[in-house]
């Protein structure tokens, strides 16, 4: 007896792979967009954005993603005192589910995020500019060049749309099990996060953060692993180093007392571990953030 498909199976299929921006923007960012003849998306991965059309001024929150239409001007700024992430990606896709996506918003998991961080992480790997050179502002991909990464992105990309269209039609009793088991590590996760964000003046061990968040060390490294392709220290040196941009951009402290500020041994170590970071010194970073302040229109810093 022949094997038969499941009729309900669903496809996304991604064809040509046009761009991918993940940005850091100043606080007082504003980007006015000519719009692409292709689907896209904005993901807004901290902070808070206004999106200004003719009809409305949404506003896109931290963890939403909005999917617009093909050819849409994408006008955008800041509304918060906190510098917004923000991942920009044009793609060509023909499958019927992304018209349940565009013009709309939504709210992604952690599942999806993770995806996401596959994406960056990626997307890093693929481009001899790295995201964290703010000098780019825009970055295509070039399939010849990286075709197998290129192959990984798009993957990723269509998996991250399946779950976000899943999410859309899923039953509420389907994979109650994995559902749950899911939804325990979003919340050791995010607990884990919440610690590391209020002890970033602190020079903490592994050891220290697993007895301060009550879980397992095996368990944390495979939770900011599966998420982050690191370790929880290595993301946590990330994590002030943004930190250290968000102050440097600010203006208010020099680079000796945000060394201090974060925890570091010494302002030396802090330039080593800035420079390891974003292939800058603080410097550098701080010339780069002053350069592109002064054009208002084109103040997106990659990272």
């Amino acid at each position: 007896m022949p094997y038969q498909g499941d009729a309900s199976t669903k496809s996304i299929k991604i064809g040509a792979l046009y761009s991918i921006h993940y940005c850091e923007c100043l606080k007082n960012f504003s980007f006015h967009d000519a719009g692409h003849d292709c689907c896209g998306f904005l993901y807004v991965e901290k902070g808070e954005i206004e999106i200004i059309s003719e009809k409305s001024h949404p506003f896109l929150r931290e963890g939403e993603i909005l999917f617009h239409k093909p050819a849409r001007l994408l006008n955008l700024k800041a509304v918060s005192d906190i510098m917004p992430h923000l991942v920009i990606i044009t793609f060509d896709c023909c499958s019927p589910e992304m018209d349940d996506f565009r013009d709309h918003i939504f709210r992604i998991t952690e599942r999806e995020r993770t995806l996401m961080n596959n994406i960056i992480f990626e997307t890093r790997k693929a481009f001899s500019s790295p995201p964290d050179d703010p000098c780019i502002s825009d970055r295509h991909v070039d399939e010849n060049d990286s075709e197998d990464v290129v192959q990984v992105i798009r993957r990723n990309l269509e998996m991250l749309l399946l779950q976000i269209s899943f999410q859309l039609h899923a039953a509420p009793s389907s994979t109650l099990l994995c559902s749950l088991r899911q939804a325990d590590n979003d919340i050791l996760y995010a607990h884990v996060l919440k610690y590391l964000e209020a002890n970033l003046n602190q020079k903490l061990t592994v050891d220290q953060i697993c007895h301060e968040t009550l879980i397992g060390r095996s368990q944390l490294q495979k939770l900011f692993h599966e998420r982050n392709h690191c370790g929880v220290m290595d993301y946590f040196s990330r994590m002030k180093i943004n930190a250290a941009k968000e102050l440097i951009s600010e203006n208010r402290l020099n680079f000796t007392q945000i060394s201090n500020y974060l925890g570091y041994a010494s302002i030396h170590y802090f330039s080593r571990q800035f420079k390891k970071t974003t292939g800058m010194t603080p410097s550098e970073y701080s010339s780069s953030v002053k350069l592109l302040g002064n054009n208002p229109h084109d103040t997106f810093i990659p990272s």
